[in-house]
């Protein structure tokens, strides 16, 4: 099982807005916070620029040579077996 999915991306981002919008955080620990958030974003940015270049670099590949290579562990693409 593939174990970091822009599911699990996606997670972490709403979680750390969940913590960013606890009306009882303040202080040195909102700023914390807000600085733990700043770098969450940076690095999800470079992970989904990172995907969007190799879905690209493929999606040429196979336009030049036809071959489609696009399995779901490649787009992390979780099952919804339970």
């Amino acid at each position: 099982m593939t174990r970091n999915t822009s599911s699990h991306l996606n997670n972490h981002l709403f979680e750390q807005l969940e913590r960013l919008n606890d009306d009882e955080m303040c202080g040195e620990d909102l700023k914390e916070e807000i600085e733990r958030s700043k770098a969450m974003a940076n690095i999800s940015r470079v992970i989904i620029d990172n995907a969007k270049l190799s879905l690209d670099a493929r999606k040429l590949r196979a336009d030049l040579t036809g071959e489609v290579n696009l399995n779901s562990e490649f787009l992390a693409i979780e099952s919804d077996k339970s």
